[in-house]
């Protein structure tokens, strides 16, 4: 006689317990009117997509749908619709938005892109992007990449070293010795 597999047996029960057997529990959430037009209205407010998304996943529950079926009109996995329905109960149109503090902090502080702008304007040599990089890492102690650093002082309409007066110096430099050949 074969003993039975407990682990299993146990995952069976926790699956059914947390709602994740693959028949599909049915995860519903009711809606005032009220709280069903402030969902309706996050679709058209300058609000992220993801909470446009949530906003209507709640929407689509409260209607009758199932965590499936709204699973795949979002390209979503059941899992995650069930996270946001849990959120919803538990904390309101609050859980639409991200926790604060998510995503990558930044690894710079204005006064150093101040500080590059004056190294830039203030020697009077020129830099390339991997070389303000270099310079930003051994005065500051700061690793950005150059291709991003590039992109920010563009932005911030950082030119170069004198970038103009360089040319002029050297058109003239130019001319002058072109003139003395002749």
């Amino acid at each position: 006689m074969k003993k039975p597999n407990y682990v299993k047996i146990i995952k069976y029960i926790e699956s059914i317990y947390h709602g994740n057997s693959d028949m599909g529990s049915r995860l519903r959430v009711f809606l005032t009117r009220e709280q069903d037009k402030t969902l309706f209205n996050l679709r058209t407010a300058y609000v992220p997509q993801k909470v446009k998304d949530r906003a209507e996943v709640i929407r689509l529950s409260a209607h009758g749908w199932y965590v499936e079926k709204i699973a795949a009109h979002f390209n979503w996995t059941a899992q995650t619709v069930r996270e946001v329905l849990h959120r919803w109960k538990e904390l309101g149109v609050e859980g639409l938005w991200e926790k604060p503090g998510r995503g990558g902090k930044p690894r710079w502080a204005e006064a150093d892109m101040v500080f590059l702008e004056e190294c830039l304007e203030k020697e009077p040599r020129t830099y390339n992007s991997v070389q303000i990089a270099q310079k930003l890492e051994q005065e500051r102690s700061i690793k950005l990449s150059p291709d991003w650093l590039r992109q920010v002082l563009k932005k911030r309409g950082s030119s170069g070293s004198e970038l103009e007066k360089a040319i002029k110096e050297n058109k003239i430099q130019y001319y002058n010795k072109s003139n003395r050949q002749t």
